[in-house]
């Protein structure tokens, strides 16, 4: 027989609460509205968003997309309760990708997805994304949260980002490249948000938790050293590209490290020789290097290693660049130079050696 005193089912039953989500909003109204920039008013509410390329300068603009996420870098976030970064890491990835093909970072959307949405915690990670936003000089206008029982389990979450640039029809980059150009590297802040699977991993198997002073900085905890947000380069190299004028390449060192990101912006037939020695490799690799008995070519592919991005100039420009980018707040190295490609194929080959023991 039919049941007929058994209540109907409601979607907060299944596992959704839509007030939740109402208080969402409200709460990170103010974050978002913090962004605004020239262009875009950053508010949100409506069904979509508008930006205003006019008031942005652009005459004969081109628009430029990305979008990216942040890997298992967001479990370490959810397993020690810091949610207060990841949203640094979700814009850096994304814009940092437009910087690199001359685009100046206009407006960003996210997308939130969880087993079960909690607004407070929801708020922080919008935070981070509102405060990568300004860094980038991007308007926050708009996102998506998508509570997904079932789906997602406990506390579990994930986010993506979509940026959208742009950039003078003639100031696309990469521009050509010749052998001799100079390879200048730019440090970065930490293991950013690439590799996360075997930094896991290597942590799983050494012993250490999470809460745990770092091995190589007691001053810090593991977990937090590990959640160092990921550099936005925005600033530094827009500074650099409209003093100098300069700029040939940039590239954005993530997954796959050199030898897999520096190609992609040379031309047929054309590597790079990189200096090991000079390259400023960070506390956190030597330790991943050592915890996980990760040899120097896993390292260089898997890892930024102390350089998150970097510029192609020619020779007698690069004075200049190395300067503008200094004074934008960049540590800047002189890392290799480009050269013809090796008759193996391989188009990243290296001197010296990588120092990943103390």
């Amino acid at each position: 027989m039919r049941e007929t005193n058994r209540p109907g089912l409601t979607y907060a039953a299944a596992g959704v609460d839509i007030d939740a989500g109402n208080r969402l909003v409200d709460l990170i109204k103010p974050l978002v509205r913090a962004t605004r920039r020239p262009g875009a008013d950053a508010e949100i509410g409506g069904f979509g968003a508008v930006f205003d390329l006019k008031p942005a300068g652009f005459k004969d603009p081109v628009l430029v997309a990305a979008t990216d996420g942040v890997g298992t870098k967001v479990k370490i976030a959810i397993e020690t309760g810091r949610h207060d970064t990841i949203g640094i890491d979700l814009v850096a990835m994304s814009v940092n990708d437009l910087v690199v093909q001359g685009a100046e970072p206009l407006f960003f959307l996210d997308y939130f997805a969880c087993g079960r949405l909690v607004p407070e915690r929801a708020a922080k990670i919008v935070a981070g994304i509102a405060a990568g936003c300004k860094e980038a000089g991007c308007a926050l206008i708009g996102g998506e949260t998508a509570e997904m029982p079932g789906v997602y389990q406990g506390d579990d979450y994930d986010l993506a980002g979509f940026a959208v640039g742009a950039a003078e029809r003639g100031g696309l980059l990469p521009r050509p490249v010749a052998e001799g150009d100079v390879v200048l590297g730019l440090a970065s802040s930490g293991v950013h948000s690439n590799g996360y699977s075997l930094v896991r991993r290597i942590v799983e198997q050494s012993g250490f938790g999470w809460e745990a002073p770092a091995p190589f900085d007691k001053a810090r905890s593991l977990g937090e050293v590990l959640l160092t947000p990921t550099r936005i380069y925005v600033a530094g190299c827009l500074t650099a590209m409209r003093e100098t004028r300069a700029i040939k390449a940039f590239a954005h060192i993530t997954g796959g490290g050199f030898p897999d990101n520096i190609p992609r912006v040379l031309g047929k037939g054309l590597g790079v020789r990189i200096d090991l020695d000079a390259v400023p490799v960070l506390p956190v690799f030597r330790w991943l290097a050592a915890a996980g008995r990760v040899a120097a070519p896993e390292m260089l592919r898997t890892f930024n290693c102390g350089i998150g991005m970097v510029a192609v100039v020619a020779p007698d420009e690069t004075d200049a660049v190395e300067a503008a980018l200094t004074r934008a707040g960049e540590r800047v190295a002189r890392i290799g130079r480009v050269v013809a490609a090796a008759e193996d194929g391989e188009r990243v080959t290296y001197a010296g050696r990588l120092a990943l023991e103390a």
